[in-house]
């Protein structure tokens, strides 16, 4: 069985999608091509759930364009933070373990859509 991993680099090569995915338990949510991978080789589908499932928070939803960053601690923990795209701050997580192999990803959430930025 091969070790799936993620990295930057990799993160670079979606700039748009051809496909989309719908988000299983939250299904007005989208996903693209680039989120899926970064799911996929990061094993992070906890981290679309915890993305997809804040949109049912009054103040998430109300905002039209969010800023999704995962910053990871050197702990093996995170912080899970939603800005509104005018760098104030929305919500913020804490989340207590996570072996996501980047020290940091952005998405962007607009449309009921989760990109990464390159594919904004």
């Amino acid at each position: 069985m091969s070790q799936k991993t993620l990295t930057e680099t990799d993160l670079r090569q979606f700039t748009g999608t051809e496909q989309w995915y719908r988000h299983p338990f939250a299904r007005k949510v989208l996903y693209t091509d680039g989120v899926k991978h970064v799911a996929d080789c990061g094993e992070a589908y906890w981290l679309l759930d915890e993305i997809a499932f804040a949109q049912g928070i009054p103040v998430i939803a109300a905002e039209q364009f969010q800023l999704w960053r995962l910053k990871l601690t050197s702990t093996n923990s995170a912080s899970l933070d939603c800005e509104d795209g005018n760098m104030n701050l929305v919500f913020t997580k804490l989340i207590p373990f996570t072996d996501f192999p980047l020290d940091e990803i952005t998405f962007f959430f607009t449309d009921n859509v989760l990109m990464l930025p390159s594919e904004y």
